[in-house]
């Protein structure tokens, strides 16, 4: 029950997407820095250092920075734009804060400083490049200005001497961890860029493990493993037969002497796009090798299955595979067979070869159907 509730309350309070969340907490995290900005403060106004209402000011400013950017991140605002950590702008407004704070915190002003170089390092692992430079830029100008009004209007707690140490020392140091934020985060824009290109490599590794290059569809290795699952199931179950058909483009070879391997390689791959088109979303389509298909033809008995083969004959009749030569109408044999669970895959693919070398031996452009083995 305790464990609901603290699960709901996380919800409600920094919502229940992944990425929002680490934001807001992370934004919340760097809340601790202004923590203790505040803590300073009250022990400057404490020790009189510092007036009550410049105290009340800056712990106001405070509190209206960390519910404004909780506010902005929780209704998802933030995901407007091309940085939804905000991480800039958040370093920014807290690097003014820390300037304010510098202004006010009398003797006790220097220790701010450190908030500057702690508000830098948060953003280390967050800002691109150009952001840290223009943190560190922001910080040096924004500290100079104030340094040297406050050498002006109050020269007692702010002695010329002491601060041009302060700016010097804040002109050193800023830039130094401006530049390693730029130096890492362009380390890490490179490793992502390198763990993209592997995870794109690795797709395409994929890909050509288990599709043809030329055409798209699977090739034999992977068509063999969809072979071998849906083999299984029928075996568990006893229910989901299927059909196995070889399918080759008659005379390809003719059209390869006559109007070369472009063309071949152009009606291949038309020739599989419009047999598929004529197949069910359940059938499954393969490249076997050079001009020969495997179609796996799923819940279905051999006379339904040679439906679909004369759909796709009948679109391919219909269809133009190489336009620049309108009069080339490939045809193609096919030898059919259901699969029966008891026999291997590669006597029922050795069934449907010989089916398909009958429908060669019988004038081509038809299909053959092979009974399948009784066991």
């Amino acid at each position: 029950m305790y464990a609901n509730f603290i699960t709901r309350l996380n919800d409600a309070f920094l919502g229940t997407d992944r990425k929002q969340r680490l934001r807001i907490t992370r934004s919340l995290m760097a809340a601790n820095v202004f923590v203790a900005c505040s803590f300073l403060a009250g022990y400057a106004c404490f020790t009189g250092f510092m007036a009550a209402s410049d105290l009340t000011y800056l712990t106001s400013t405070i509190a209206v920075n960390i519910v404004g950017w909780y506010l902005f991140l929780r209704t998802g605002l933030n995901q407007r734009f091309e940085d939804p950590a905000m991480t800039l702008p958040q370093i920014m407004s807290a690097l003014t804060i820390i300037a304010g704070a510098y202004a006010v915190t009398g003797p006790v002003h220097g220790s701010t400083l450190m908030l500057l170089a702690l508000v830098l390092v948060f953003g280390i692992f967050n800002m691109k490049p150009k952001g840290a430079k223009i943190a560190g830029g922001y910080t040096v100008v924004l500290m100079g200005i104030t340094i040297a009004i406050k050498t002006q209007t109050d020269p007692l707690n702010y002695p010329l001497k002491l601060e041009i140490a302060h700016f010097v020392l804040t002109a050193a140091i800023v830039p130094t961890i401006s530049s390693l934020a730029a130096q890492l985060s362009s380390l890490r824009m490179k490793l992502q860029a390198q763990k993209d290109e592997l995870a794109n490599a690795l797709v395409r590794i994929q890909i050509l493990a288990t599709r043809d290059e030329l055409t798209g569809l699977l090739n034999r290795r992977h068509m063999l493993e969809v072979m071998k699952q849906h083999s299984k199931r029928l075996e568990r179950s006893g229910h989901h037969p299927f059909c196995l058909a070889l399918l080759d483009i008659d005379h390809f070879k003719r059209v390869n002497d006559t109007h070369g391997h472009g063309v071949g390689d152009e009606v291949l791959r038309n020739f599989a796009r419009i047999v598929q088109s004529g197949l069910r979303d359940t059938d499954v389509l393969a490249r076997w090798g050079g001009e020969e298909f495997l179609v796996l033809l799923n819940d279905t008995a051999p006379e339904l299955a040679n439906l679909g083969l004369e759909r796709a004959r009948q679109l391919l009749d219909e269809a133009t595979l190489v336009p620049a030569l309108p009069t080339l109408k490939p045809t193609f044999s096919a030898g059919l067979t259901a699969y029966n669970d008891l026999e291997a895959l590669d006597v029922a693919i050795e069934r449907a070869d010989r089916a398909l070398y009958k429908a060669k031996d019988g004038g081509r452009n038809c299909t053959v159907i092979h009974p399948k083995q009784v066991s």
